[in-house]
């Protein structure tokens, strides 16, 4: 049923900017947030981690200095962030802003973590810390194969879902199974804590064409290796984190780590992340297409590569969205 005025009245914006990597969505953001008064809080799994700053293209201190961030450079490599987690988080931000009568830019290309904040997830109880321990040094006991078959034999509508190898979901599953009594799938079944009434999402998406998209993929992972990539992945390498690690799964991170165990060449390295990252953009852009944008017909949509002379219209109908949606 559509809003009457009063309820529009009543609710309180939050511009989502979503797109592919590399699109130009942080620029946008930042001028957004310059210009609206707001504060950008980050909505890609990979950039929540502070260990990898460069190889995430994480807004750097130049940025950070220029307007507000949120949830950047949030947790430890060792520590991961579940997309629940990371949407209590996001909301207790939005909260923050909007109390203090700043707009909050939520700014990501992660579907799951988008899906979480605007739809809702099952309001699962949080699992000890114990309960997880105990979890991860069993997966470390019996192996991916030996894990799986354990889950099966206690919770076999989750053990179906998943592959032996994966790590994170599997120890997921397990933990959650262990906590509560209840299996994963069964809590998933639940109706999803849905997002305070309040909140209105304005949505701007970046689409730029593909070559343009790609082109730019290709010039980051350069830019990165100029600026210390390298010498980043090394440094992670040191803390011994278990390769089963959301940040150890980072864009970059296995080419750069088998150029730093001299399995093949820099330019190897290179060729394989640049590949890598045009696969990924080429996924997100699929989930912005085929997923977000039939929910979501009325969002601006930016079909070109973000740049500053965009700006002066982008500005006028973001501004709209705002007021008036």
């Amino acid at each position: 049923m559509p809003k009457t005025t009063d309820q529009k009245a009543q609710t309180r914006p939050v511009l989502v900017i979503a797109g592919p990597t590399a699109s130009g969505k942080s620029r946008l953001a930042l001028d957004a947030a310059e210009a609206l008064g707001g504060v950008i809080i980050n909505a890609d799994s990979m950039q929540v981690y502070r260990e990898l700053a460069v190889l995430t293209a994480r807004p750097n201190a130049a940025e950070v200095a220029r307007v507000p961030h949120r949830l950047y450079g949030t947790f430890p490599g060792s520590e991961p962030c579940s997309a629940g987690r990371w949407r209590a988080l996001a909301v207790a931000e939005i909260e923050a802003c909007q109390v203090a009568g700043h707009l909050p830019i939520v700014v990501g290309g992660t579907g799951l973590y988008l899906r979480a904040l605007e739809k809702g997830l099952a309001d699962i109880p949080e699992v000890p810390a114990a309960t997880r321990a105990a979890a991860e040094a069993l997966y470390s006991d019996l192996g991916g194969k030996g894990f799986h078959a354990a889950l099966a034999a206690c919770d076999p509508a989750m053990a179906a879902r998943l592959r032996p190898t994966d790590r994170q979901r599997l120890v997921r599953a397990w933990e959650v199974l262990k906590a509560t009594g209840r299996s994963l799938a069964d809590w998933q079944g639940d109706a999803a804590v849905a997002p305070p009434a309040s909140y209105r999402f304005c949505h701007v998406i970046c689409l730029p064409p593909r070559a343009a998209l790609y082109a730019a993929c290709d010039a980051r992972v350069i830019a990165m290796m100029e600026a210390g990539a390298e010498a980043e992945v090394r440094a992670l390498c040191v803390l011994g984190l278990d390769p089963a690690r959301p940040v150890m799964k980072a864009l970059g991170v296995a080419a750069l780590r088998r150029y730093l165990a001299g399995e093949v060449s820099r330019d190897a390295a290179i060729t394989a992340m640049q590949q890598q990252t045009r696969q990924y953009a080429k996924r997100q852009m699929t989930w912005l297409r085929t997923q977000l944008l039939p929910e979501r017909p009325e969002a601006m949509i930016v079909s070109e590569q973000y740049s500053e002379s965009l700006w002066p219209e982008i500005f006028k109908n973001i501004r709209q969205i705002i007021l008036t949606r």
